[in-house]
C-alpha cells in the first residue's frame, strides 16, 4: 500500500508540474514562488527540529558502545566504539558521519534449516548507503555553481573530477554533454536502495510510506535531471539566469527553459520541503543523538539525575528507635537494647560541658 501510495504521489507532483508549466505556463509560480517557499520552509523546519532535539534533556549517559569500557590499568579500552573523552567522541563522529562505521558493522539475522538462526554482514546495505550519500553531496556542491559568479575554483575542479569520463567517451559520443559520473552513481545507489526494499522481504514488510516517498522521489529527481542535461539539452545561461535572479532576490524568468527543467527544479522543491518531516532528518540528527555523542565515563564521574527531588526516607535505626520497646517485648533482636538507647537519648539532650582552660588553650594553639 504505501509502495503503490508513493509511486503516485511522486507521479502526481510531476503531472502537476507539466500540466502547469506546460498546459497553463505558470512559470513564476514553479519557477519562482514555489522555491522560495520550498526553501523558507526547509529552514524553518530544520531549526524547529534541531531546538526541539536540543532542548530535550539527557540526565543519563546512554552512548551506544561496542568495546571494553576505560576502567583498570591493565584492561585496555577501547576508545573508538567506547570513548572516554571528548577527542574520542570527535573521532568516532567523523567515522560515523563520513564512513557510516555503525552501518559497516551492521549484522543481520536469517533463520535456516534447523532451525537454525545465523548471523551475517550487511555489506551491500554500506555499500550502496555510501554510493548514495557521497554521489548526493557531489551533485549538491556541483550544483552551486549555478548560484554563484564568479565560479570558484574548487567548483570548476570538482567539475572536472566528476567529469573524467568526458575524456574517454569524446571521441565515441560527439556532441554529447560531459558525463557527470556522481549523477549515475546517485541514480545508481537509490535505484539499488529501492530495490532492496522491494526484493527482501523482511524489508518490504516493515517498510511504510514513509521509507518509499523520499526513494521514488529522489529517483525522479534523478531521471529528471539526466533527462535535463542529456536528452533535452537545456540552455544552461537561462538555467543560471533563473537560479542567480533567486540567489540576489531578484528573481526573473527567462524564456526557453525546457518543462523538465521545471519539473525537476518542482520535485527539488518538494523534497526541501518534505525534508525536515522526514526520516531524512538524520542529516541533522547524527550530531544531536545522545547514543553518539556523548563521553561513555560512568565509572569515573557520578552523574546526578537533575531531576531528582530530595526524598525523605526512613531507614532502619529509625524505625528501632519507634519500635525498639514493642520488638524488646515481642523477642525481636536489637542493635541497641534498652538502655543503650536511653543512654545515648540522655547525653543528647545534656547540656554541654562548659569548656575548661586546656581546651581554650588548644582552640587558640
Amino acid at each position: 500500500m504505501g509502495f503503490l501510495f508513493s509511486l503516485v504521489a511522486v507521479l502526481v507532483l510531476v503531472g502537476i508540474a507539466l500540466v502547469g508549466v506546460g498546459g497553463l505556463g505558470l512559470k513564476v509560480l514553479f519557477g519562482v514562488i514555489i522555491p522560495y517557499a520550498a526553501v523558507l520552509t526547509f529552514f524553518a523546519g530544520l531549526v524547529y527540529r534541531v531546538v526541539d532535539w536540543a532542548r530535550s534533556p539527557v540526565p543519563f549517559r546512554i552512548p551506544t558502545t561496542c568495546g571494553q569500557e576505560k576502567s583498570l590499568p591493565w584492561i585496555k579500552p577501547n576508545k573508538i566504539d567506547n570513548p572516554c573523552s571528548t577527542g574520542a567522541v570527535v573521532l568516532r563522529m567523523v567515522f560515523e558521519v563520513l564512513t557510516f562505521r555503525s552501518l559497516f558493522r551492521n549484522m543481520k539475522l536469517d533463520y535456516r534449516e534447523g532451525p537454525k538462526i545465523r548471523y551475517s554482514s550487511e555489506k551491500f546495505l554500506w555499500l550502496f548507503a555510501m554510493m548514495f550519500h557521497w554521489a548526493f553531496l557531489v551533485v549538491i556542491l556541483r550544483h552551486l555553481r549555478f548560484f554563484t559568479e564568479p565560479i570558484a575554483m574548487w567548483q570548476q575542479t570538482l567539475e572536472h573530477l566528476d567529469g573524467f569520463l568526458e575524456f574517454n567517451l569524446a571521441s565515441y559520443a560527439i556532441g554529447l554533454p560531459t558525463i557527470q559520473l556522481s549523477g549515475l552513481v546517485l541514480l545508481g545507489g537509490v535505484s539499488l536502495l529501492l530495490l532492496r526494499r522491494i526484493v527482501v522481504p523482511s524489508v518490504r514488510y516493515i517498510s511504510l510510506a514513509a521509507d518509499w516517498f523520499p526513494l521514488f522521489l529522489i529517483t525522479g529527481i534523478c531521471l529528471t535531471g539526466i533527462v535535463s542535461r542529456y536528452v533535452v539539452r537545456l540552455d544552461v545561461i537561462n538555467v543560471k539566469e533563473l537560479a542567480m535572479g533567486l540567489a540576489t532576490l531578484h528573481p526573473v524568468v527567462p524564456e526557453g527553459i525546457s518543462v523538465w527543467f521545471y519539473i525537476h527544479l518542482f520535485l527539488v522543491c518538494v523534497l526541501f520541503a518534505y525534508f525536515p518531516f522526514s526520516k531524512l532528518m538524520h542529516l541533522g540528527g547524527v550530531f544531536l543523538s545522545p547514543t553518539r555523542n556523548l563521553v561513555n565515563n560512568s565509572r569515573a564521574v557520578r552523574h546526578v539525575n537533575p531531576w531528582s527531588y530530595p526524598v525523605k526516607t526512613h531507614d532502619y535505626h529509625e524505625y528501632e528507635d519507634d519500635f525498639r520497646e514493642e520488638m524488646v517485648e515481642a523477642g525481636l533482636p536489637v542493635e541497641k537494647s534498652l538502655e543503650e538507647a536511653q543512654a545515648e537519648k540522655d547525653a543528647a539532650q545534656a547540656p554541654a560541658a562548659p569548656e575548661t582552660q586546656e581546651t581554650e588553650e588548644k582552640r587558640e594553639e
